[in-house]
């Protein structure tokens, strides 16, 4: 597996057409969810990525502070259903997170989870700082990781 972090300028269009493919065939295809999947956040993120190939096997995407909350955030975190089970997400967090940690030097990182993931993220040291509630018609709740 070959991870990659790049600034949206330092994706190739393959790459870039890769990921938003993946994206839309997890949360709109798969989750059944039709809402705006290109929200103009992806110009100012950051983009860490597992290839296995030319398939994106796993993905997640670092928004700095101040873009989509005041704290920086990661979103749209998904593993490629042919790549599920082997642990992928842990490794792609463990990435996400030392990168946000020892280069970006951020203190703290918001999420917004599926509910079904809360108990997932906790374990990598988020904690549930609001109720669960509906977002495109799917539970979740944001959580807060405080580096210390």
């Amino acid at each position: 597996m070959n991870w990659k972090i790049k600034t949206f300028d330092e994706l190739t269009t393959n790459e870039l057409y890769a990921i938003l493919r993946e994206r839309v065939d997890i949360f709109v295809v798969e989750q059944q969810c039709a809402y705006r999947e290109l929200d103009n956040f992806d110009q100012s993120s950051y983009h860490i990525y597992a290839c296995d190939g030319k398939e994106i096997a796993a993905y997640a995407r670092i928004l700095p502070s101040g873009t989509a909350y005041p704290e920086l955030s990661i979103g749209r975190v998904l593993v490629k259903e042919s790549y599920r089970g082997r642990g992928l997400a842990v490794e792609l967090m463990k990435r996400a997170l030392d990168f946000i940690r020892e280069e970006l030097k951020e203190k703290v990182v918001r999420l917004q989870a599926q509910e079904y993931l809360l108990s997932f993220y906790g374990s990598l040291g988020f904690e549930k700082i609001s109720e669960v509630y509906l977002d495109e018609g799917i539970p979740h709740a944001d959580m807060l990781l405080k580096f210390k």
